[in-house]
């Protein structure tokens, strides 16, 4: 006995491959694009108060050696910034991130020894490109709060929570600085007292110190040694160091709060944040390197309405930008025009096999093909994205072709009068083969994608697989249920003359001429085609070199411009811009994208490491509500944004694919390398000049930022140590006037609040302030 006498049991495993299809279909995650990524970490390392040479050179060299001898590294770049210094370590496509991350914490504990001991913390590590764009912006406002209180919502509150969230990689916090308190000290007033800020700083962070205190011990009894909440020696706010007494002086306590003021702040003031015109505190979330985006960003959509409890009433917490909607909005699109393919192929069958019976039988094959599809892609890993989906509405075509042949045959012997199981076996043995072969002919064409390596042979990886697997899925259907619905449905009767159905009718006499008439033109075309066949190969020729032109002229790229409906800016002013000058620029640029009318919303922040950088983050309206797409909005505002003076936005619609670690504002990117960076400096504007001079291109900027003014400051050795200065001590005296150094922490419930400590800004603003303040020699006087 066959299977074809055993029509429950092929009906029950074709049932089962597709009830497995629909369960896989519910269980796959959904994605843009397929996981493409080159295997990134960033590591980052902090110094506050150092210059971008000094980072360089004594935090990002040695941890640049020992990470370079990382197995599977294929390229390490890294940019030192004020106080800061970011490393981006991209990997080969088969290096497992994992053990990446291994090799990469063993090198930064192997450069502890190498680096300055003056850093806070060790480099910290992230399983983030750092190229990549935000999978979600959240902003904090307030109509009454201070900045101070939101970011600390924001960071003792939100970022622990979100960094919690599967397929979070990290969790950035822009517009504002942690709450310090901020002691601002006028150089006149030390004077006055013979004091310094080294001998300020330490009486500050001797007073705050918390240590353990101990124990006591007598007999069955223990006592903790505790320090009392609320006592003198209790340090928490700014009111609470005011009375700290630095140094007694004619018989008489000189107080902190007579030396300046002592206030609560913010840990940096130079910060700023906005979303949508309002000041704010701006969360940007990035997705772990390898999680899936839509996944993620539901995941934290739906935590928002805890998280809005958690904070204080007085602050709203709202989603300002969402990478989500476009995506899913195509993702929509590509599953409509799959449903679309279906009934289209299936209303073709019908139409040209002209009975219900016949074509319901190669109807039945494009659904439990496409749906045993599905669960090979969930074993695969795979997810719903426009790639695979692409590659199902390809098969849609291809799917049912194997099952058209195999019923014309069986339909051919049963027009010849055998009773329909003998039809089906005759029709399986006359064109069994001939499916195999055109089913494993089609596969074989995609061999090629299969073993294609790089980023492109990752990207169509999936579409390959996803279309084989839907062919063999096909075939094997066609030979094992099409035979079987063909033996116990199909009827032993003519096809009528009349059209569809047994009945006939003028709709079937009309469609049946017109079959005859395209029939007859067919046959006349072929035959004046084998009249004149030069002629014929002629017009082959010429369309192949008509081809051959269009290929030529046509525009090439890696990947087309997405259209996502956001938009990232990065603003760079002149180098020697004030913080007060950089936020008003900032505030000039999106005021001037904020009226244009296709865009929906603007968030940005500035401040920080890099002072004279902003960035901007812009979401558009959707395409139905738009007057033109995302590269003519952007060549719309790069005219308005042209007449701000000192300053420059570039503008960069975000995509899906980003290849590479390296951090860029534009598009494309050209890197100059060089042993010495007085080469580069030679180099990189001229270099610039000629990419400006191509029509193309627009937007031409260099990273390099050497133009910025400086104080020099030279020391005489010799007249410093007969004074008793060594330069630890000077390096010192420059950093705790000038660099906002934190000086001590205070310890409360949630979270711990930095002590900064500097000059008077009065200070800040020019280089003769050097003269203003005193250093404490070795004898400790100043």
């Amino acid at each position: 006995m066959t299977w074809l006498e055993r029509p429950v049991a092929v009906t029950l495993l074709t049932l089962a491959v597709a009830l497995a299809g629909v369960v896989a279909f519910f269980q796959l995650p959904v994605a843009p694009l397929p996981q493409v990524e080159f295997p990134t970490l960033s590591v980052e390392a902090q110094l506050p108060g150092a210059s971008p040479e000094t980072m360089a050179a004594t935090v990002a060299a040695p941890l640049e050696r020992q990470l370079g001898r990382i197995a599977g590294l294929t390229e390490m770049t890294s940019s030192s910034s004020l106080g800061s210094t970011q490393i981006t370590l991209q990997f080969d496509l088969n290096r497992d991130i994992d053990g990446a991350v291994r090799d990469v914490q063993a090198a930064i504990q192997g450069a502890r020894t190498l680096l300055p001991a003056g850093m806070p913390s060790l480099p910290s590590w992230r399983k983030r490109n750092p190229t990549d764009a935000p999978a979600m912006i959240l902003a904090l406002t307030s109509k009454h709060l201070p900045q101070a209180t939101l970011y600390d919502a924001a960071s003792t509150i939100l970022v622990q929570r979100i960094a919690q969230i599967d397929g979070i990689g990290e969790v950035r916090i822009g517009g504002a600085a942690a709450p310090a308190v901020r002691i601002v000290l006028p150089p006149e007033r030390l004077a006055q007292t013979g004091l310094a800020l080294e001998q300020v700083r330490q009486a500050v962070r001797d007073t705050a110190q918390q240590a353990p205190l101990g124990s006591l011990e007598a007999g069955e009894q223990h006592w903790q040694i505790a320090r009392q909440m609320g006592a003198v020696t209790d340090i928490r706010t700014a009111a609470d160091l005011r009375p700290v007494v630095i140094r007694y002086q004619n018989q008489a306590g000189v107080r902190l709060g007579d030396l300046g003021e002592v206030t609560d702040s913010v840990r940096d003031v130079r910060q700023f944040g906005s979303a949508n015109g309002a000041q704010a505190v701006i969360l940007v979330l990035y997705r772990q390197q390898g999680a899936n985006l839509i996944a993620t960003v539901d995941r934290v959509r739906d935590l928002l309405p805890r998280l809005r409890g958690m904070i204080a009433p007085g602050i709203e917490l709202v989603a300002v930008m969402d990478r989500t909607p476009t995506i899913r909005a195509s993702l929509r699109e590509v599953e409509r025009s799959l449903a679309i393919s279906v009934g289209l192929v299936i209303l073709v069958v019908l139409l040209f096999l002209r009975r219900w019976r016949a074509a319901l039988i190669p109807s039945v094959v494009v659904p439990v093909s496409l749906l045993g599809t599905f669960g090979v892609m969930y074993l695969f890993g795979y997810s719903l994205d426009n790639i695979s989906l692409m590659a199902l509405t390809v098969a849609t075509g291809f799917v049912v072709d194997d099952a058209i042949v195999v019923v014309e045959a069986i339909s051919r012997h049963i027009e010849a009068g055998h009773p329909p199981m003998q039809a089906a076996r005759l029709g399986l043995r006359q064109v069994g083969f001939t499916v195999v072969a055109i089913s494993l002919a089609l596969v074989v064409v995609f061999i090629p994608v299969l073993l294609m390596g790089g980023i492109v042979g990752r990207l169509l990886h999936e579409f390959a697989v996803v279309l084989s697997a839907a062919i063999l899925i096909s075939m094997a259907v066609s030979l094992l249920t099409t035979p079987v619905m063909c033996a116990h449905l199909l009827k032993t009767q003519p096809i009528p003359k009349g059209g569809v159905g047994p009945a006939g009718g003028s709709r079937g006499r009309w469609w049946q001429g017109a079959l005859r008439r395209v029939r007859i033109a067919y046959r006349l075309s072929l035959a004046w085609a084998l009249r004149h066949s030069p002629l014929v190969l002629l017009a082959l020729a010429l369309v192949i070199a008509l081809n051959w032109q269009l290929y030529q002229a046509i525009p090439k790229g890696f990947f087309p411009i997405q259209d996502t409906g956001r938009v990232m800016g990065m603003i760079r002013a002149d180098q020697s811009i004030s913080f007060q000058g950089m936020e008003q620029k900032v505030r000039t640029f999106i005021d001037i994208v904020r009226a244009d009318p296709d865009v929906r919303g603007v968030t940005g922040f500035a401040g920080g490491g890099r002072a004279n950088t902003g960035s901007l983050f812009i979401s558009l309206r959707s395409l139905d509500e738009r007057t033109a797409p995302v590269t003519e909005v952007i060549a719309r505002l790069r005219k308005q944004l042209a007449s701000v003076p000192g300053a420059r936005l570039t503008l960069v619609p975000m995509q899906d694919v980003r290849i590479g670690g390296r951090q860029t504002d534009a598009e494309y990117q050209f890197t100059l390398q060089a042993d010495e960076v007085s080469l580069l400096r030679t180099w990189e504007p001229q270099v610039r000049r000629a990419l400006q001079q191509i029509p193309q291109l627009a937007d031409v900027i260099s990273d390099q930022q050497d133009k910025g003014l400086q104080t020099r400051l030279e020391v005489d050795r010799d007249q410093a140590l007969r004074l008793g200065v060594s330069m630890r001590a000077l390096e010192t005296a420059l950093g705790n006037a000038f660099s906002q150094r934190q000086i001590a922490t205070l310890y409360q419930k949630q979270n711990q609040y930095p002590v900064v400590m500097e000059v008077d800004a009065r200070l800040l603003q020019s280089p003769e302030s050097l003269h203003a303040f005193q250093v404490v020699n070795a004898a400790g006087k100043a």
